[in-house]
């Protein structure tokens, strides 16, 4: 009998950890699902992927825009919640005003007055944002249809997203074939690799623009959140949001985020640049750059116990510490977005760029491949 007994508890045991492990909790599958998320406004389909890894973190990807529209994560306890604002239903993605969880493209950030000279020719944008163009325009990456395509290999599962962007498209040169792929590892990594070529020479500066909040479905504001930054200088702004072309030190400053730092702690001493941005709105010139794969920023919650690390060949990091949420939008479970409810982590090239001779170059030129890559990977502590 205590044979027959011993038997059946190795066949339990065995049950469990083929299920999922010794806790006897179920291992998640690797997997990829579509399903038709709505249609715009000229009938066209719209379709949403999840992709979930083996630990059960999960994330939703729209190909209207490109758009992450949820990204479910473990707390430091095992309780998964979503950890980015955004919309539950399509329409008011197409309404959307502020880039929840975009890509935005053909130009990330701003171009000032919405004009720019190539090859000895001016090419005027439009201008969305006051006296500037902003993420490409009116009508930019964030609002269209990109084709998507399923992607799996044994420790991962992805989503390929390609986009014709037409020569004269809101203003700009050339056709821009743009691509990019979203990567969920089994080591609880989001991966977006991006890639274009064009057949005119033209601005290129892709990047994504999810709206973080890792306490978990927005429990509260992101000023104790503790954000580090690794980079020892920043480009200032004028009152329009424009780079003045200076590169001072972080030193001394409320820039200065070579140290995890709580975001609240400084985000109203009195400085112009605070000032100007209404908050954290700047761009950050990262150390060490070399066009190779670095950990360049991070972002801690408390509470929650999670972390963001982001690793990325980019010069540049745009911190965006939600100036302009401001109680108006009922996003996801009809949550209220408040004022700093988010943190916005913009890998990228500079602001205005192609108007600014000693930064670096945003141009890409035919038979030239514009291709960068940026990992935002999770983890608790």
């Amino acid at each position: 009998m205590k044979f027959l007994v011993s038997i059946i508890i190795s066949v339990v045991i065995v049950l469990l950890i083929s299920c999922g492990g010794q806790d006897g909790k179920p291992k998640s599958k690797l997997e990829i699902t579509q399903e038709v998320f709505g249609q715009t406004e000229s009938g066209q389909q719209v379709d949403i992927y999840t992709l979930t890894n083996t630990n059960g973190m999960q994330v939703r990807i729209t190909n209207y825009g490109a758009i992450v529209q949820s990204l479910t994560v473990s707390d430091r306890n095992g309780k998964t919640e979503d950890v980015v604002l955004g919309y539950d239903k399509l329409e008011n993605y197409i309404q959307d005003a502020s880039y929840f969880g975009c890509v935005v493209g053909r130009f990330g950030n701003r171009i000032s007055k919405g004009k720019f000279m190539l090859d000895n020719k001016e090419y005027t944008l439009a201008t969305n944002n006051g006296p500037n163009h902003l993420h490409g325009g009116k009508k930019g990456f964030n609002k269209v249809v990109w084709d998507g395509k399923s992607v799996k290999n044994k420790e991962s599962v992805g989503l390929k997203l390609i986009y014709l962007s037409k020569d004269g498209e809101e203003g700009y040169p050339g056709n821009l074939n743009s691509s990019l792929v979203y990567t969920l590892t089994n080591n609880n990594e989001l991966q977006i690799e991006y890639e274009a070529t064009t057949d005119k020479a033209t601005p290129v500066n892709l990047t994504h623009h999810g709206y973080f909040n890792l306490s978990g479905n927005c429990k509260s504001d992101i000023l104790s959140h503790e954000l580090w930054i690794n980079a020892n200088t920043f480009t200032p702004i004028d009152s329009t949001s424009i780079p003045t072309g200076n590169l001072p030190s972080v030193e001394n400053t409320p820039f200065d985020f070579n140290s995890p730092t709580a975001i609240g702690v400084r985000i109203n001493d009195e400085n112009e640049q605070l000032k100007f941005g209404l908050g954290y709105d700047h761009n950050w010139v990262l150390n060490n750059v070399d066009g190779t794969m670095k950990l360049q920023a991070s972002l801690y919650e408390p509470t929650s116990g999670r972390l963001m690390e982001i690793y990325t060949e980019e010069p540049g990091l745009q911190f965006y510490s939600g100036n302009f949420l401001d109680g108006s939008i009922s996003g996801k479970k009809e949550i209220i977005y408040k004022h700093r409810y988010a943190a916005v982590l913009e890998t990228q090239h500079f602001p205005d760029s192609p108007n600014q001779p000693d930064f670096i170059s945003t141009i890409l030129k035919p038979g030239e491949t514009y291709k960068t890559k940026t990992i935002y990977r999770f983890s608790t502590k």
